[in-house]
């Protein structure tokens, strides 16, 4: 009995293809996070009480926190990788990522 194989690869290709295009992702966000400029509010990612010391440790500022995403800020150039030195899992940026900055939204005048 001969079988064929030929409806099973592109999904295949198909399902290979979604995991590389996320990891992909991430990686260039999360290298693009090491060009961003100081000030700029970053999202860190991890159990609250490891990212508001990782912060602490890192000399930022948290600007709001919740179970597993603390929204930080600093004037320090190297603020990515001294988050990441002090233990952070996870370090993006927040204005970009989806624009968290950690400051009063806008009102518009009537």
């Amino acid at each position: 009995m001969i079988t064929s194989r030929t409806g099973l690869r592109p999904l295949g290709r198909i399902a290979l293809a979604i995991p590389l295009v996320v990891v992909g992702w991430l990686v260039l966000v999360v290298a693009l996070t090491f060009g961003t400029s100081p000030g700029r509010s970053l999202a860190v990612i991890g159990p609250q009480a490891q990212a508001i010391a990782a912060v602490a440790r890192a000399n930022g500022r948290v600007l709001a926190s919740s179970a597993y995403v603390t929204i930080a800020r600093s004037d320090a150039a190297d603020f990515v990788s001294r988050l990441y030195n002090a233990g952070a899992l996870l370090v993006l940026d927040a204005e970009e990522a989806g624009g968290c900055n950690g400051l009063a939204p806008r009102r518009e005048r009537s």
